[in-house]
């Protein structure tokens, strides 16, 4: 790493931790030239695939595109941008272990519906009129009836889990 100050290449790290978000190295560095103390930070590089749209075209993943759909559809809804953020950071899992080079579109858009399904229905709803271009009232009926026979995401919350604590079925022993 070279020095900021002098342009000195040598350097070393005197301190290295996580930073606060747990995704970064954050290092501290002193230049042996200079004396000089500086801050990196070290990430990993990873590479997300391309984007088939419907048309044939292709283009890079947009994280901020993505947000921006789910915000839209949230507006105004009672769920918390840690909610948005941890949806957002599912998708992009999604698209990581896939593997691939392509994801199609309709793949994410389904995995956003699948997200705002779980945060909100009515969130969920708007994304789906407008991805599934409904046509009429019944394709909206169709929609609402289905969301009827689930749990509302609030009743998923506070649905106490199966297990407790990872122990299973021991009958308290």
């Amino acid at each position: 790493m070279r020095c900021p100050f002098c342009r000195a290449q040598d350097t070393r790290v005197i301190d290295s931790r996580l930073a606060s978000d747990q995704d970064q190295i954050r290092r501290r560095r002193e230049c042996s030239a200079c004396g000089e103390r500086f801050t990196t930070y070290e990430t990993a590089e990873l590479s997300l695939p391309k984007v088939v749209k419907g048309d044939g075209s292709r283009e890079p993943f947009a994280e901020a595109k993505l947000r921006a759909g789910m915000h839209k559809s949230l507006e105004k809804r009672p769920v918390s941008v840690e909610e948005i953020e941890a949806s957002v950071s599912r998708i992009k899992h999604k698209l990581l272990v896939a593997g691939e080079r392509e994801v199609a579109a309709r793949d994410i858009g389904e995995w956003v519906m699948d997200e705002l399904r779980r945060l909100d229905q009515v969130a969920y709803l708007r994304f789906a009129s407008v991805y599934r271009s409904f046509e009429d009232v019944r394709a909206f009926r169709e929609v609402i009836d289905r969301l009827e026979r689930e749990p509302s995401p609030e009743e998923v919350r506070d649905q106490l889990p199966l297990l407790r604590d990872g122990s299973a079925g021991d009958g308290g022993h």
